[in-house]
């Protein structure tokens, strides 16, 4: 029997005696793991990328509203349609009765055109918020302020505004203290929130934030709201079981009734994304494997040829008391070790791609350790099993046949 050091020594002598074949022989696992590890670092990142920007509700908020936050069935929605819609009397309603309630707010949203001199922006999302928002909403007032109380309650014409509405109206110029006219209604910025970007293609920036009094004026006042709610510290769910409680007995609904409103958390969104996520997940990772098996297959075939090119090495080496199993290990720790060498290319490759992402784009792409882990062992399980066939072939040569051939 040889011993390991011998045996590793004639593989990499075998390899490096064959480098263009070798490389080929690579190639498919390499690509297959690549595919594997870059859509495993898409995957994480997305979830990452989704709870910062879209599920960007604090962990104490949740939201109360007549249609649901997430869902996949369009006839819930529909059904949802005919529910009583939310006032401010509700909102009041869950304030007053809602003692693990520490902010209650109320948004409601539209879409306008915004116009200011001879620049005008289509499609403009339009906010409608209570003053209590400043504090519910993660969003912070980069410059300016928010509005006050007495402004909702006087229904002052002021706005704040996101960065795409400074970029494209108030170009190189303060936007505080400027005007912008929605409609037939002016408004005088008071403050610019922070740049969030885009996210998924849509711009989180281009948005007017107006006292809700002010928009329920220009919308209508039968708009339905939505309600936003701030808990104390470790009163979450008591909090959210409040809130169905008094909005349950404004709507008169009985035990056995359902709700005929929809409570969002920051996770009811992350739930949704996964469910979305985990179906693209599964199909990227369906053809990533056969991506890998295909490489598998490969390798068995070149390996395979290599047994036949080699017939005279092997007579040679078993008429010198080779044995056997000395051929099988030999053949076996060539393909394992051009799996992992391509296993670990493979890795490398979808490192460079995430690191392309992250510096590139404001993705947070990044390889998990045990997904790099992951690559090397799959790119040996690859070598063993498709490595099995050739080696067997190697080892149950005839040596006088072998040292026969040319």
């Amino acid at each position: 029997m040889l011993a390991v050091r011998d045996n590793l020594s004639l593989c990499l002598g075998a390899l490096r005696a064959h480098k263009l074949r070798a490389s080929l022989t690579m190639l498919g696992l390499t690509m297959g793991v690549a595919t594997l590890i870059t859509v495993m670092t898409i995957v994480q990142g997305a979830n990452v990328y989704v709870e910062q920007k879209i599920a960007n509700l604090g962990t104490n908020v949740f939201q109360i509203a007549r249609t649901p936050f997430a869902v996949t069935d369009f006839n819930i929605i529909i059904k949802a349609l005919k529910f009583k819609k939310l006032e401010m009397e509700d909102m009041r309603a869950i304030a007053e009765g809602c003692s693990a309630c520490k902010e209650v707010g109320a948004t409601a949203s539209g879409s306008v055109h915004a116009r200011h001199d001879n620049k005008e922006i289509s499609d403009v999302n339009f906010y409608g918020q209570t003053p209590s928002m400043a504090d519910i909403d993660t969003r912070i007032v980069e410059f300016g302020r928010y509005f006050t109380a007495a402004e909702a309650e006087h229904r002052a014409d002021v706005c704040l505004i996101g960065d795409t509405l400074v970029q494209q109206l108030f170009p190189a110029m303060d936007p505080i203290g400027k005007s912008i006219r929605v409609g037939n209604d002016e408004f005088m910025v008071i403050g610019v929130m922070e740049k969030i970007g885009s996210v998924l293609g849509q711009d989180q920036d281009n948005f007017i934030t107006v006292p809700l009094p002010v928009f329920l004026r220009i919308q209508g006042a039968r708009t339905s709201l939505t309600v936003n709610v701030k808990t104390n510290t470790g009163e979450f769910e008591k909090a959210q079981d409040q809130a169905d409680l008094v909005l349950r007995a404004r709507r008169h609904l009985s035990g056995k009734m359902e709700d005929d409103f929809f409570i969002g958390t920051k996770e009811s969104y992350m739930a949704l994304w996964r469910s979305i996520s985990s179906a693209f997940f599964g199909v990227f990772i369906l053809v990533s494997a056969i991506s890998v098996v295909i490489g598998g297959i490969v390798i068995m075939n070149v390996m395979l040829v290599s047994v036949s090119l080699r017939k005279r090495e092997i007579g040679v080496r078993r008429a010198i008391g080779a044995t056997k199993q000395d051929i099988l290990r030999q053949f076996m720790l060539e393909s394992v070790l051009q799996c992992i060498a391509g296993g670990i290319a493979g890795i490398s490759l979808g490192f460079l791609v995430a690191l392309a992402m992250r510096t590139y784009t404001p993705f947070p792409a990044s390889v998990q350790t045990w997904v790099a882990a992951l690559g090397v062992l799959l790119s040996s399980i690859v070598g063993l099993f498709f490595g099995i066939y050739p080696a067997v072939r190697a080892s149950q040569l005839d040596p006088v046949v072998a040292l026969r051939s040319d």
